[in-house]
């Protein structure tokens, strides 16, 4: 279980994971160590499992993102799985219930990219079949 210390932690390492500990210490009214001892703690227990770079709004909204079904031979699926990862436009994969087996959210910077990279996945060994649904605004995220 989570402190509602470690709660608030994570909520400002979420807003700014580039926080200094310091500034954390601060924001929590705590000390400075004490942060440190609990990132320590949360990053060994698993629930902080590593920093990301997130986009800025202006880089996500020139970007051309899609959701892409993708039906995989059973027998392939870790093979395909494997070859999914390698490919850096695909920033999420999920494994799915229903008549397609994996759903790729996928994001190029043009159109043609797009359509290179959808052929890209189709031509993959394993792959059966797609399906691809341009996102054309998000409503919201969290």
């Amino acid at each position: 279980m989570l402190s509602k210390e470690d709660e608030r932690l994570l909520g400002l390492l979420r807003t700014n994971a580039r926080a200094s500990v310091s500034d954390l210490a601060r924001e929590l009214d705590l000390s400075r160590s004490t942060v440190q001892t609990r990132i320590q703690r949360l990053e060994q227990t698993g629930v902080i499992r590593g920093y990301v770079v997130e986009y800025g709004d202006s880089f996500l909204k020139s970007l051309v993102s899609a959701h892409v079904s993708i039906k995989v031979r059973q027998k392939l699926t870790t093979k395909t799985n494997n070859e999914l990862r390698q490919i850096p436009q695909i920033s999420e994969l999920y494994a799915i219930s229903g008549e397609y087996d994996l759903i790729a959210v996928v994001q190029a910077q043009s159109t043609e990219q797009l359509s290179h990279l959808l052929d890209d996945i189709g031509n993959l060994d394993g792959v059966e079949r797609t399906n691809s649904s341009v996102i054309l605004e998000t409503k919201f995220r969290r």
